[in-house]
């Protein structure tokens, strides 16, 4: 697993950005694979979200993520779902001890977020749909909401397809340019004609920052060009893989 220093440094949260490394799975989703909605063997999906709890120090039980739509949907908990549907949501905040508040990705950006004062943590899925939705805006009203305070929220982007990986359309191009002028800045030319590289990470962070978010740490990591450490949904395609797997990004507060 990967860890952010800025979260690594709060007192009294456990978190994690967990590679495909450590787990049972095999073929495409070889080892770690978390992804409830893959067509792996859930025996074994089951038997790695298991272990990846018991690293966050809770019961299985207890490591919880939403049914993601790319939409901006933030959810707060203070239970596990039980026997209940899975809410569709693309983050969730917590202020309950012992809760491990999750979510599922193959590229997207995880972005996994505390405020150590009012012990309230939360986890969003940003890829470029949910981001621009409002995803992330979504998650620290939320965290308000349960008593947080934007100014002291620490921020942590995990492992995404990068800028030199994540070419895109013009029609992508185009509709972020016309929401606002200055999204030109996360584009550059591609090799195809009318095509980009987007900067998906930057875009996250420079929503966070306009936002107030004060402390943002982005680990860096590119899930397409890592084959070793990352799944990746862009890859497997390009590859002709029949499925992928899926990261889990994680946090939970200490009881």
């Amino acid at each position: 697993m990967l860890q952010a220093a800025a979260l690594s440094a709060i007192a009294g949260i456990r978190h994690a950005f967990f590679t495909r490394e450590g787990g049972v799975s095999e073929g495409v989703y070889a080892s770690l694979n978390a992804g409830i909605g893959s067509d792996d063997d859930p025996a074994r999906v089951a038997e790695n979200r298991a272990r990846m709890a018991a690293v966050l120090g809770v019961g299985a039980e207890y490591l919880i993520t939403p049914y993601q739509i790319h939409s901006p949907k933030a959810v707060v908990v203070d239970a596990p779902w039980g026997g209940k549907e899975r809410p569709s949501a693309d983050a969730l905040v917590t202020a309950r001890p012992g809760l491990a508040i999750a979510i599922t990705t193959a590229d997207c950006g995880p972005v996994l977020l505390a405020d150590h004062a009012a012990r309230v943590i939360g986890a969003a899925h940003a890829g470029w749909r949910g981001a621009a939705a409002g995803v992330l805006e979504a998650t620290v009203e939320a965290m308000e909401r349960c008593g947080a305070d934007r100014k002291r929220i620490v921020a942590a982007l995990g492992p995404m397809i990068r800028q030199p990986s994540y070419e895109v359309g013009p029609e992508l191009v185009r509709a972020f340019e016309s929401e606002e002028k200055g999204n030109a800045r996360f584009f550059k030319p591609a090799a195809r004609p009318g095509h980009a590289l987007f900067d998906l990470a930057s875009y996250i962070a420079g929503r966070l920052a306009r936002m107030g978010i004060q402390r943002i740490e982005d680990l860096g990591h590119c899930t397409y060009s890592d084959p070793v450490r990352f799944f990746s949904y862009r890859r497997s395609t390009h590859s002709g893989e029949s499925d992928y797997g899926r990261h889990i990004s994680a946090i939970a507060l200490l009881n």
